[in-house]
């Protein structure tokens, strides 16, 4: 199939495989809850006995004192001793098949395309690192939330792009098929899908 640039009008031929799927719900599926799960991070953590500080020592002998046996101060029962049945981070990640990611992106990015969120232009270019200067350039292909996805992200995109809400660039190797399917439209340049075409086939 052929893809037309917005601003040069050139043609780009890519691969009707990796670009003309048809619609998977399941296998999408699958990929968007793997990567929500990877990012999420159990953060409640509880100390046991053998974290919690404090002396080893016995506090008193075990008999002829009248108090009850006790080994530690470290224990659950004492007052700041350990919790018994300590709660730690819980991992969410799962894992995910690389024949089944590359589907699911050639998947995500078909859907893309026939729903024509994919903005194809030749580059992206700034001379200085201005965010209104960036934001001007973008704004001219798109008025909606966009992901832009370069090949290589130089300095000047870089320190104009990232203090945006409505618009997040990302390298070729941190694409993300969550914000692909959250955010409205994505620009590629003719570099970057080459690039995909070249990883998904």
């Amino acid at each position: 199939m052929k893809l037309c640039t917005q601003d040069t009008k050139e043609e780009v031929n890519v691969s009707d495989d990796i670009f003309k799927r048809k619609f998977n719900n399941s296998i999408v599926h699958q990929l968007v809850v793997f990567y929500r799960n990877s990012s999420r991070t159990g953060n409640k953590s509880q100390k046991n006995r053998s974290e919690v500080s404090g002396s080893k020592k016995k506090p008193w002998k075990q008999k002829g004192t009248g108090n009850a046996r006790a080994g530690s101060k470290r224990s659950p029962i004492w007052r700041s001793g350990g919790v018994t049945f300590a709660a730690k981070p819980k991992k969410y990640k799962q894992k995910i098949n690389r024949k089944m990611y590359r589907v699911a992106m050639r998947v995500i990015l078909s859907e893309l395309i026939r729903e024509n969120r994919i903005i194809l232009l030749s580059e992206i270019f700034i001379d200085s690192p201005k965010t209104k200067i960036f934001l001007k350039t973008i704004r001219m292909f798109s008025k909606k939330r966009t992901i832009v996805i370069c090949e290589n992200i130089d300095r000047n995109i870089f320190l104009a792009s990232r203090n945006l809400n409505e618009i997040k660039v990302y390298n070729i190797d941190c694409i993300n098929p969550v914000k692909l399917i959250q955010f409205e439209n994505t620009i590629l340049t003719i570099k970057s899908i080459k690039k995909i075409e070249e990883r998904l086939s």
